[in-house]
């Protein structure tokens, strides 16, 4: 009998559980570690964030679906690894209660294999002002986070209704963060709410991104094929905001944001000011912040992290000029080389480096995106950890049986761009490979036949039937197991 932990309960850990307990017989243990109660389609919360959805349309309760699949739930926070056991036991994880009945307490999880799903701490704090708990801008990184949102929009359009001019500013809140999709798609649903209440002339929308051009979106941007011609994402990109009249602000890094004000540094070394009536700015990530700790209470943290906090796997981490990195520095397993009974999928494994070109402003200060690994990828990626793991824990195999490398799979993206099944669109583009590879494909660095992208009604259908086809998966209604990450 095998005994598999999966720590966290978004796209890359709920998947990996589900596909273990449905390829795993009883004899085998499957248990989830997740501080949240509820599993969160992260990608509708754009919806949530103008009004469009509501937090419980985006949000299954997790344990009434773990009861009926055969998985353990704790819901709990995990703080410390204890790869190596104790000495007196084998390997388990400590975790932190979450839950009303025992909040605080902790418990001891012991695991054969162990996959981290735990994907990643918004660092708000990285930013003075940044964030709305503790700071003056919203965020949709949470349903909660985006009912938030949502609320401040209205505000800004009651406001604009009794005649007063407001400016909404969406981006990024510091010069590496990741995610700039998100951004990108609220900025296009807010714009397309402010017209459809009838005010967009008495509104500025402006985009503030660390991307040093549009369409970059953190891979370097792409060369789509579109109505038959080859068009670069910037210029791509650049006609939608053109197009709808947002104001865009490149190659920034938020330094602070006020109650009414954002400053920030930019590429070419100036420092600025732009006033907000409501600030939309998505934090940067780190890892959750999990300790290793040895048999003999030695600390193994730097050796199963990376120093962002994010756990190290079959990649190449070997420093290098970004013009010597390659396709292949990246991960095929999700193994950790040390303990090999670790794996870390979708956000939580450490990415060799980045994608989009690494860029300084003369202080030195770093603005670039950081590598996105979430949505498509993270369930990819998940799937093919979980049936390794199934292959090794019923003894056929002791080693990875699946591997699927960024460098070497494609993914879809459908950025909305405002609600509404006549009124509505989307951009809807596809990407092969993720990670470019300009020796296979010169010039473009993806498969150009593979890589496209148009806008239009139809692509808010394909968003909405994904909300449902996935909520649906994710509950794990009949059939679930069929509809393909």
């Amino acid at each position: 009998m095998a005994r598999i932990v999966v720590l966290g309960a978004g796209i890359s850990g709920h998947t990996a559980a589900m596909i273990l307990r449905r390829q795993l017989g009883p004899p085998h243990e499957v248990t989830v570690v997740s501080p949240r109660a509820d599993y969160n389609w992260i990608p509708s919360n754009i919806w949530v964030g103008v009004g469009r959805m509501r937090p419980d349309q985006v949000e299954i309760p997790l344990r009434p679906v773990y009861d009926a699949c055969g998985i353990r739930f704790v819901q709990a926070a995990a703080t410390r690894l204890f790869p190596e056991g104790d000495g007196t036991d084998g390997p388990f994880v400590e975790a932190r209660r979450t839950d009303d009945a025992g909040q605080g307490a902790i418990v001891r999880v012991p695991y054969d294999y162990l996959v981290n799903a735990t994907g990643p701490k918004l660092r708000f704090d990285k930013t003075p002002g940044l964030g709305p708990d503790d700071g003056y801008s919203a965020s949709v990184c949470t349903s909660s986070h985006a009912a938030d949102a949502a609320r401040r929009l209205q505000t800004s359009i009651d406001r604009m209704k009794r005649g007063e001019r407001q400016r909404i500013v969406i981006g990024t809140g510091h010069g590496t963060c990741t995610c700039e999709g998100a951004a990108f798609e609220y900025t296009f649903n807010v714009e397309h709410e402010l017209r459809r209440a009838g005010v967009r002339d008495r509104a500025e929308v402006v985009y503030l991104t660390n991307e040093a051009a549009l369409g970059d979106f953190g891979v370097d941007g792409l060369v789509i094929r579109r109505g038959g011609y080859l068009t670069p994402s910037s210029t791509f990109a650049g006609s939608l905001f053109a197009e709808r009249g947002v104001k865009p602000i490149l190659g920034a890094h938020v330094s602070e944001v006020g109650e009414r004000t954002i400053a920030y540094e930019t590429l070419d070394g100036g420092e600025h000011t732009i006033d907000a009536d409501m600030a939309m700015l998505l934090p940067p990530f780190t890892g959750v912040g999990l300790e290793a700790v040895g048999k003999d209470g030695r600390d193994l943290t730097a050796t199963l992290f990376a120093p962002n906090g994010f756990m190290k796997v079959d990649a190449d981490y070997t420093p290098r000029p970004y013009e010597a990195w390659t396709p292949s520095d990246w991960p095929r397993t999700y193994q950790n080389p040390t303990f090999r009974n670790l794996f870390a999928v979708g956000i939580a494994f450490a990415p060799p480096h980045a994608i989009s070109r690494p860029r300084t402003a003369p202080s030195g200060t770093v603005i670039a995106p950081a590598p996105p690994r979430t949505g498509m990828p993270s369930a990819t990626m998940a799937r093919a950890v979980a049936l390794s793991i199934a292959d090794m824990a019923e003894g056929r195999a002791g080693s990875p049986t699946h591997a699927v490398s960024m460098a070497e799979m494609g993914a879809a993206c459908v950025a909305s761009a405002g609600s509404g099944l006549i009124g509505g669109s989307a951009v809807a583009m596809t990407m092969y490979p993720i990670i470019p590879d300009y020796d296979r494909y010169p010039g473009a660095g993806r498969d150009t036949r593979l890589t496209f992208g148009e806008v239009g009604v139809a692509g808010h259908w394909i968003k909405l039937l994904l909300h449902h086809m996935f909520v649906y998966k994710a509950a794990a209604r009949p059939g679930w197991w069929l509809i393909p990450e």
